[in-house]
């Protein structure tokens, strides 16, 4: 028996498409002699060298003397082209359902990152004004600290400078002493 994947020459098609929608024929087959075995039967005369329209009659012919009508080979054809749009609102009907679990999911999910995005960026320039407040901070203490140091080197600076004038001084008078007493 002919494969009916192999009865449609469909060389741009999804294969997994094709798989599924070949599987949703084969499924739902009908019973007795009607297109897809007329379909098998076109396609084994082809394989033996007849020509399309030789084959299409022989496979009606031998179709026929099992009581297949054209109007019943066409109804039949139709059924499957119902059946294949059946599929394409199952297929409409997975894909949305699928889109809005996975779609929204991920949607949710960018939401909340972007949101704890803005919490960072809000919890970022607080930090930067508080970094800020303390930069500002040390530059003033820095500034104080330097001024407490200059009066400090001044006033050992003086220190030195009376302590070493009044040792002089002293020292002068010890001189004296010595001279005059």
């Amino acid at each position: 028996m002919i494969p009916t994947k192999s009865l449609f020459s469909l060389p741009d098609a999804d294969e997994r498409s094709l798989d599924v929608l070949i599987k949703a024929l084969e499924e739902n087959n009908l019973p007795g002699f009607d297109f897809l075995e007329f379909k098998r039967a076109v396609s084994a005369l082809q394989s033996m060298d007849l020509d399309e329209a030789t084959a299409y009659k022989s496979a009606f012919a031998t179709a026929a003397t099992l009581g297949l009508s054209k109007d019943k080979l066409l109804e039949s054809a139709q059924y499957y082209c119902n059946l294949l749009e059946q599929e394409q609102v199952q297929f409409e009907a997975a894909l949305q359902s699928r889109r809005e679990r996975e779609l929204t999911a991920r949607e949710r999910e960018i939401a909340r990152l972007q949101d704890q995005i803005e919490r960072h960026r809000a919890e970022i320039a607080r930090l930067q004004d508080e970094l800020g407040h303390y930069l500002n901070e040390v530059e003033r203490i820095e500034a104080a600290r330097k001024s407490e140091e200059q009066k400090l080197e001044r006033a050992q600076t003086a220190f030195q400078q009376t302590r070493q004038a009044l040792l002089r001084s002293l020292e002068q008078d010890i001189e004296r002493l010595h001279r005059y007493l």
